[in-house]
């Protein structure tokens, strides 16, 4: 498992967006990354629910 970067001074704050933003009124949003497929899910309880 590797260590998560550091934020020092140097390094830029993580970009912010509203989970709204993401999912533009839609339940489900399918992310693709290396190839692989990920869907981020809004739960009944608003919780977000990342699986592969």
């Amino acid at each position: 498992m590797t260590q998560p970067a550091l934020v020092t001074r140097d390094t830029p704050a993580p970009a912010m967006v509203p989970s709204t933003e993401l999912l533009r009124g839609a339940r489900e949003l399918l992310i693709e990354h290396h190839g692989e497929i990920y869907r981020l899910r809004l739960t009944s309880n608003d919780k977000l629910i990342l699986t592969k």
